[in-house]
């Protein structure tokens, strides 16, 4: 696998899974061929049963490499946003059931609806049971961000903010996955997303040597249970540790970059 997952519990704070690198090279070329268009393939690997790859060119080599770059001003925060966007895809579809649909990963660096989504559907395989909002960022400040950036999100869609955005988000998904539910009743199931249990919320950061411990860990995270009321399961925190963030994505990009060349064959 490319990550490697420790699910964690903090209480009735929040569930949690730390996520470390268990094979780079893989990982990299995971990445790399989302960069390319090609995440159903990488779905297929992450689900045991990839067959041929698609077809790659250099014309695919290079749009990829642009995913790549800094910003103009020499900034690599949408850059590594997008990479650590990418790692929380391939985390959850690791975990992800039989009955889970999943949004297929962003292709843009500074993307503007949800970092993810993923629906999970009822035993009948006809109703959404929960739909699960993801949270994703990569950051030199853990704590600072949650408080300040997600914790708001939380708050607003637990008000109903952007239902509209999230009942058109997942009518897309169901859609697209009709074939593979047939019994699904689209319209039915998404009625079921208006109501606020029904939403899940998976946060997902980086983090340092502050917050290496499960003890800082759950520290990172306090205040979830009052963001998102209920039950401990629609309370999901995840974490990737870093000694030095910066440096392990730039290293890690150059990684890419050369998976890309291999991938592209060029």
């Amino acid at each position: 696998m490319t990550l490697k997952l420790t699910p964690i519990v903090h209480g009735e704070l929040c569930n949690g899974v730390r996520w470390e690198v268990e094979d780079i090279d893989l990982l990299a070329e995971s990445v790399a061929r989302v960069a390319m268009g090609q995440y159903r393939h990488v779905s297929k690997i992450l689900e045991g049963l990839a067959g041929e790859p698609p077809r790659s060119s250099q014309q695919h080599a290079n749009d990829a490499k642009l995913k790549l770059e800094l910003a103009a001003d020499g900034s690599p925060w949408h850059r590594d946003g997008w990479i650590f966007q990418v790692l929380s895809w391939m985390a959850a579809l690791q975990q992800q059931g039989k009955n889970t649909v999943s949004q297929a990963p962003h292709i843009y660096k500074a993307h503007k609806g949800f970092d993810g989504i993923q629906l999970e559907l009822a035993d009948d395989q006809k109703t959404v049971k929960a739909i699960v909002i993801f949270e994703d960022k990569a950051t030199d400040n853990p704590r600072d961000t949650i408080r300040d950036e997600v914790w708001p999100d939380i708050v607003d869609l637990e008000q109903g903010k952007r239902v509209g955005e999230l009942t058109s988000e997942a009518t897309t998904l169901l859609a697209l996955n009709q074939i593979r539910f047939p019994n699904m009743d689209v319209d039915q199931a998404i009625d079921t997303i208006i109501w606020q249990e029904m939403r899940r919320y998976r946060v997902s950061i980086t983090t340092s040597a502050t917050h290496s411990s499960d003890k800082a860990r759950m520290r990172l995270f306090d205040g979830f249970d009052v963001k998102a009321l209920g039950d401990r399961s629609r309370r999901t925190g995840e974490t990737m540790h870093f000694d030095d963030l910066r440096v392990w994505m730039a290293e890690f990009v150059d990684l890419v970059a050369k998976k890309i060349d291999e991938v592209a064959n060029v």
